[in-house]
């Protein structure tokens, strides 16, 4: 393996796993630099098949140690996959060709440009789209990879505007993002997750920590005041006495990036920003989505200040840098903002319910999504199905789980989706993480009638759903396990019926 990324203009790169979400969009930033791109993956077809295809990126479906060839210069392979098991990985290590793994080679990636890593236990993949959309508005000369398509970017991954500026999503599952080489870092939430490799809130907070102290002087931490471990992150590099730029936003922050007002108003969020003249609005759900786009004012307010002053200033996080223009352009994109596949994704509307989707795992993520919905739309009742992702995490937050569901009517829980790289033995199920939200639920007077249902399957809530589901309702699949076609599935069946039973 080579920790180092050493090609010219017209170097031949392979990527093994190449519709992976990351692999892919790294793959297209290479290919609009002019790279030679091609890869492999399984024959399963995925979003991202349309995109390789639209570039005109070869890949092969399956993997055969024939694909690689002295031709290459080297290879980027997805973390699912290695020399072990993998025959052209195989094949590549006999015939001595570089090859590097995913997150070392967008840490790599990153070397080249003036660097923003957006991390975060949940909120990374928002901010970084919002960060995207902006940058975008007032014309700056980046390059953004965000973690899932975004709908904003023509539904895919990346968007490339120049080549000075890098923003991308990094993720913290075992300390992947310390690869990444940033000038600047937007931290949006610090807990316990992860379970299989951080057992302990302290041993995440930590490594957040490591991450943030890769900063070199001059850089600048945007971190959420809301969030107690950002906050805790901030206040342990802000002690390490180095010339760091600590920005807060939130609603509890102080200075140009403080919440000073929230409220929903026709479907649409209404908030200010304390640095910035007028109103912003979205028209996504959710408190957390204002705290997202703080974050993403934080950083355009600093890019605009470094383009400004020529680089001299390091980018100072002021908002007195954005001009009366860029101001409005900053308004309309964020008020046009759709977000990403699988974050508060509105499907459609069909037999008068709105069919939703969205990727929220964790107990924090589910109870601001669902809070922010039901204060989005008051007047509807709010069902949703839940699947659970990773043993581990279900059992070491089962009381956080199960207390997370009280702004929803109606809930379906099923069978936990399972991880291959985790080895539990334990007792805690889909059945328990059901029976845990039951009593919570029961316990609390969250609506005249509270309702819990435990299906295993997905799939065979279809018929029962159907019977629930009534004119004005909203249905959201939840989670980051595979129960999402299930949402599919009925908004399909009722755009074709056109109205509900109980309509």
């Amino acid at each position: 393996m080579t920790s180092g990324f050493d090609f010219t203009p017209d170097s031949s790169v392979y990527f093994v796993g190449i519709k992976g979400t990351g692999v892919c969009a790294l793959a297209e930033l290479m290919h609009n630099t002019g790279l030679k791109c091609s890869g492999s993956d399984i024959a399963e077809e995925f979003y991202t098949d349309a995109i390789l295809k639209d570039l005109n990126i070869p890949y092969y479906e399956g993997f055969d140690a024939a694909h690689i060839t002295e031709k290459i210069d080297i290879i980027i392979y997805s973390a699912a996959y290695s020399a072990d098991t993998n025959p052209e990985l195989a094949r590549a290590q006999e015939l001595k060709i570089p090859m590097l793994k995913y997150t070392d080679a967008l840490g790599a990636w990153s070397s080249r440009f003036d660097s923003t890593g957006v991390c975060g236990v949940h909120g990374k993949t928002t901010t970084t789209a919002i960060c995207g959309a902006l940058m975008k508005a007032v014309k700056l000369p980046a390059q953004v990879l965000v973690g899932s398509a975004v709908i904003d970017f023509g539904v895919r991954s990346t968007i490339k505007l120049g080549d000075k500026y890098f923003i991308a999503e990094t993720c913290e599952y075992r300390k992947n993002f310390l690869s990444f080489r940033p000038r600047r870092i937007i931290l949006t939430a610090v807990e316990s997750d992860h379970q299989d490799f951080f057992p302990t809130y302290e041993s995440i907070r930590d490594a957040f920590i490591e991450y943030c102290r890769l900063l070199p002087e001059g850089g600048q931490l945007i971190y959420c005041a809301d969030d107690p471990g950002a906050s805790e992150v901030a206040s342990v590099i802000k002690n390490d006495n180095r010339r760091i730029e600590i920005v807060p936003y939130g609603f509890s922050a102080s200075g140009d990036f403080k919440i000073t007002s929230y409220n929903v108003e026709n479907e649409t969020a209404v908030f200010s920003v304390a640095g910035f003249p007028g109103e912003f609005k979205m028209r996504i759900p959710g408190r957390h989505e204002a705290l997202n786009a703080a974050a993403g004012l934080a950083l355009t307010a600093s890019l605009v200040n470094n383009e400004n002053s020529g680089g001299k200033s390091g980018g100072t996080a002021n908002c007195g840098s954005l001009n009366d223009e860029q101001l409005q352009l900053i308004k309309f994109a964020l008020e046009n903002f759709k977000s990403t596949k699988r974050r508060s994704e509105i499907l459609g509307e069909a037999g008068g319910v709105i069919f939703m989707d969205d990727y929220g795992h964790h107990p924090s993520a589910i109870k601001t999504t669902l809070e922010g919905i039901k204060k989005f739309y008051p007047s509807r009742r709010l069902i949703v199905s839940f699947m659970s992702h990773t043993y581990t995490r279900t059992a070491a937050l089962l009381e956080e789980f199960g207390a997370c569901f009280n702004d929803a009517d109606i809930v379906f829980f099923h069978k936990i989706y399972a991880s291959a790289r985790e080895n539990y033995k334990g007792g805690v199920n889909g059945k328990t993480l059901y029976e845990k939200a039951s009593t919570a639920r029961n316990a609390k007077t969250i609506a005249a009638k509270s309702e819990t249902y435990y299906i295993e399957e997905y799939d065979d809530a279809f018929q029962p759903l159907r019977e629930i589901l009534k004119t004005g309702d909203i249905f959201l699949t939840l989670g980051a396990g595979n129960n999402w076609p299930l949402g599919v599935r009925l908004f399909e069946h009722y755009k074709t019926v056109g109205e509900v039973k109980n309509g």
